[in-house]
């Protein structure tokens, strides 16, 4: 077997193939403390009724299980 950069390469080109691609994601380390707190202090300033309003809008356009949408046949 190769050094671990050659199968990783090998590995992205067989997804390329697929038609996939990698994506990264850096997220904040919610381990920290620091992060606990900054995370807080931001959810502490949310208004209520501007989260109740997105919240009605997300069940609105959702459909979790496909039930309400007609298939065009």
């Amino acid at each position: 077997m190769g050094a671990p950069a050659e199968r990783m390469k090998l590995m992205r080109e067989r997804r390329r193939k697929r038609g996939l691609r990698e994506l990264r994601l850096v997220v904040p380390n919610s381990r920290l403390q620091s992060v606990r707190r900054r995370v807080a202090v931001q959810v502490a300033r949310l208004s209520p009724s501007s989260e109740e309003d997105a919240l009605r809008w997300i069940e609105a356009v959702s459909d979790s299980d496909g039930s309400d949408h007609q298939s065009g046949q």
